[in-house]
């Protein structure tokens, strides 16, 4: 892995590793609590699939987007993870609401299946992927850690 003079991962490379997380906790978290609770994410099957890969789509660009701002200052805060997680859940409602709407939803329906989505427990687990995801972001460039190093490796003569 790359480093800075910082210590840490580089950003760009903590924003990669965090994103294709982020995107995967999002997927498998999906699938495991809708197998689980019997609901569907987008209570909506006459709407098919677009609004939740629009969703999905506006989701992960939020997601990279804000935690990009936040990787990318001089010493990352885990407090920016909050706006990452606002940024999520944003990106994933509006999602819904322009895919509802080309499906041919009418306004009132679109905005009925972004409420629903915001009331459901979808919207905590993806709020906790967005979490979970922004903070392994941050903790990449933070941290001071090093590879590990076998006894032959070290530069130093003895």
């Amino acid at each position: 892995m790359s480093t800075d003079g910082r210590g840490g991962v580089s950003p760009p490379v903590a924003l990669a590793f965090a994103a294709v997380g982020f995107f995967a906790l999002l997927i498998a978290g999906f699938g495991i609590l809708s197998l689980m609770s019997g609901a569907e994410v987008v209570d909506a099957p006459e709407l098919g699939q677009l609004p939740g890969i629009l969703g999905t789509i506006l989701a992960v660009a939020g997601f990279t987007v804000t935690l990009w701002g936040v990787l990318r200052r001089a010493r990352p805060s885990y407090v920016g993870v909050i706006g990452v997680i606002v940024a999520v859940l944003a990106g994933y409602l509006l999602g819904l609401l322009v895919g509802a709407l080309v499906q041919g939803a009418d306004p009132a329906r679109a905005v009925g299946v972004a409420a629903g989505f915001a009331g459901s427990w979808f919207a905590l687990l993806l709020a906790a992927a967005a979490l979970v995801g922004g903070w392994g972001g941050v903790a990449l460039v933070r941290t001071r850690a090093r590879r590990p190093q076998w006894p032959w490796e070290h530069d130093d003569e003895e």
